[in-house]
């Protein structure tokens, strides 16, 4: 039977919940022994760490997804919520303007991040920064981020960029894929730990189509973020 949390949650996953236990069991020890406190403080005390351990284990979850098949769709890399939709220049790896789409993730949204179509990876990048906020586009230039440079393997092989950010509160991105490695759309390849922002940068085209709106809520793997058709039906 399939265990619903990512493996990319190690230890954490294993050791928070160990120490939330802990704790919730030398309180109740502490009561039993001297009732130094009323009976409905240690039942708060009790309540707000098993919350704390809810918390902790659905930030892991790993839902499964079952990404659309339309190759002509560029799907969300992350869950979470659409910040800013904005053309700018990205001379680095597209080489022309492209739509970066912001997307921020709280600290209750499903932290996976996915491909956004079937492409290769052709460089990953990671560089050092600050932690500011994630909801604002600034962060993308100046927070602790992970570049991942893909090559569309359909249609006109056009290139795209994923960026993983992390945020205020997350200090730790994962990516478990390596150059020259081929993903299909909507396959896990990472994660950014507690509160981050993913982008997604693709080439200003005619036949680019966003397709989502400042304000939506997007899920990783399923909803579309652009219809870009470089492939026949």
């Amino acid at each position: 039977m399939r265990i619903p949390l990512t493996k990319y949650g190690w230890p954490q996953v294993v050791v928070f919940p160990v120490i939330v236990l802990a704790v919730m069991i030398v309180f109740a020890l502490a009561w039993s022994a001297w009732g130094g406190l009323p009976l409905w403080a240690i039942l708060l005390a009790e309540a707000l760490l098993a919350s704390v351990l809810i918390w902790v284990l659905a930030f892991f979850r790993d839902p499964y997804r079952n990404p659309p098949s339309d190759k002509n769709l560029l799907l969300a890399p992350a869950d979470g919520r659409i910040t800013d939709i904005e053309i700018v220049e990205e001379g680095n790896f597209i080489g022309q303007k492209a739509m970066r789409i912001g997307i921020f993730l709280s600290i209750f949204s499903t932290h996976i991040n996915r491909a956004p179509c079937n492409v290769k990876v052709e460089k990953i990048t990671y560089r050092k920064g600050t932690y500011k906020n994630a909801a604002s586009p600034r962060s993308g230039r100046v927070n602790e981020s992970n570049n991942l440079d893909l090559v569309m393997t359909d249609g006109a092989h056009q290139r795209l960029i994923v960026r993983q950010i992390s945020g205020a509160i997350a200090r730790r991105i994962v990516c478990e894929v390596r150059e020259g490695q081929v993903l299909t759309g909507g396959e896990k390849f990472g994660m950014i730990k507690f509160g981050s922002r993913t982008e997604l940068y693709v080439p200003v085209r005619e036949n680019a189509k966003c397709l989502v709106r400042i304000g939506d809520k997007v899920k990783a793997g399923l909803t579309p973020l652009v219809r870009y058709d470089l492939c026949p039906d």
